[in-house]
């Protein structure tokens, strides 16, 4: 399972591959994250921030919408520095009393907490976002996707939730089963049916990170009375390039006070050996450049021909190296 992935959140780099930006859904979503304060929950920094130096009367739109989420983030941020502020002054007078109390030392300790947290993340809604235009995002997050129009042929950037809902499934059934953010290649003609051989899209991304079990990834058992860990894996191509990820898409109709949205899957397939020697037992697809174009007008007649670029992904190798928890050793 792919449960995380460095993703090009910049737009541009999709239209490199023919894309043209579907403004209308741009704009939803951040109006939509406006009216949720959640914007920086769901959306790498990155993604918004394209839209800051705007080119065109679209892209002053969704900039526009970006502008309004960030200033909705901005007050609930606030909210929050102003009531742990409260709560540190109340905290700190009972410790200073005579008779200070534990829940006090908590208060105060949880209090100092979420300032520097919202402190931190006021800062990082000031600035703008640095690198490459990379983002990293988790099942749930917005990414943009390249997909081709089923009505109109013509290839949209369009920004789309890491999850995808197949076909037939309600919010319950996505609820219980919450790992529809990966497609694996053996059920697509079962799950996946009705997207697969129609709904194809691809993500760009730069790398994607595993969890998998200690013991897996140092190829041993379980000692008797250990309790399983788990670590964090990142894996790069060798040579470095960008990976094209094979997805499948879905847009789901808005319903009583729900919006519409948009989700995507990533297509997943058995590991080649260098990830299977670091503990995982699934790979991401990288498709090769030559077979994007096939990949991205696939005839549902002709699945065989979906599943040849899927059974020839980019002959390359995975490097891979444990992910630091912050504070470890270097």
């Amino acid at each position: 399972m792919c449960y995380s992935a460095q993703v090009y959140a910049d737009y541009r780099k999709y239209e490199r591959y023919g894309g043209k930006l579907d403004f209308k859904s741009f704009v939803q979503v951040f109006w939509e994250r406006k009216k949720n304060g959640d914007l920086m929950k769901v959306m790498p920094k990155a993604m918004a921030d394209a839209f800051m130096l705007p080119r065109n009367e679209g892209e002053q739109e969704v900039k526009n919408a970006v502008i309004e989420a960030y200033r909705s983030v901005s007050l609930v941020l606030e909210k929050e520095l102003a009531e742990q502020t409260e709560r540190l002054v109340k905290a700190e007078a009972v410790l200073a009393s005579a008779k200070p109390t534990k829940k006090a030392a908590n208060d105060q300790r949880i209090a100092k907490t979420k300032i520097d947290a919202a402190r931190a993340k006021l800062e990082e809604l000031a600035t703008l976002a640095k690198g490459e235009g990379y983002g990293r995002i988790w099942p749930g997050h917005y990414a943009p996707v390249l997909i081709r129009d089923p009505a109109t042929g013509e290839r949209l950037i369009v920004p789309m939730r890491y999850r995808a809902r197949p076909i037939g499934w309600t919010e319950a059934d996505e609820k219980a089963k919450p790992g529809c953010y990966n497609a694996r290649k053996d059920s697509l003609r079962t799950v996946w049916k009705g997207l697969f051989g129609y709904q194809h899209g691809v993500v760009v991304a730069s790398r994607f990170y595993e969890s998998v079990s200690l013991h897996n990834n140092q190829h041993r058992q379980l000692a008797p009375g250990e309790r399983e860990q788990t670590v964090e894996i990142a894996f790069t191509l060798e040579p470095h390039q960008d990976m094209i990820l094979a997805c499948l898409w879905r847009y789901v109709e808005p319903e009583g006070d729900r919006p519409g949205f948009h989700g995507f899957a990533a297509i997943t397939r058995d590991p080649p050996p260098e990830v299977q020697q670091a503990g995982h037992d699934r790979c991401i697809i990288a498709l090769k450049p030559e077979n994007i174009d096939t990949w991205l007008e696939p005839d549902p007649h002709n699945l065989s021909s979906s599943y040849a670029i899927l059974d020839d992904p980019l002959d390359t190798y995975y490097q891979h190296e444990l992910v630091k928890k912050p504070g470890e050793e270097e």
